[in-house]
């Protein structure tokens, strides 16, 4: 009886991922705990970073007190998509990682669409 029981929300994020992987096309993964917030630009294939940003990142610790609030997503948001310019990416499928659409998730797409990424 030690079979790995998933969570709902990691059930989730498998049939996203699994949906994703049938289009072929780059994902923008997000992922938040308490206290940070992630962004991951990740290959067609899901075996390359092609771009990043976070809370951890040492210009946006000094930018901000708190990185597990929606300012902060924001934040992120419009890094990851400066970044996925500069590497060229201009279109991504959007990878929620099993979280509701809601409040920093939401604040962080909403950011990376205002920047310029299209999804």
């Amino acid at each position: 009886m030690t079979e790995s029981i998933a969570s709902g929300r990691v059930r989730r994020a498998r049939r996203t991922r699994a949906k994703i992987a049938e289009l072929r096309v780059l994902r923008l993964t997000v992922h938040r705990t308490n206290l940070h917030t992630y962004a991951q630009i990740i290959d067609a294939t899901g075996g390359k970073v092609l771009a990043s940003a976070s809370t951890l990142e040492a210009e946006v610790r000094s930018a901000l007190a708190n990185g597990g609030n929606i300012k902060a997503a924001q934040l992120i948001g419009a890094r990851i998509a400066e970044k996925a310019r500069a590497a060229g990416i201009e279109t991504v499928a959007f990878d929620r990682s099993g979280f509701r659409y809601h409040g920093r998730v939401k604040a962080l797409a909403d950011a990376a669409r205002e920047g310029g990424l299209k999804f």
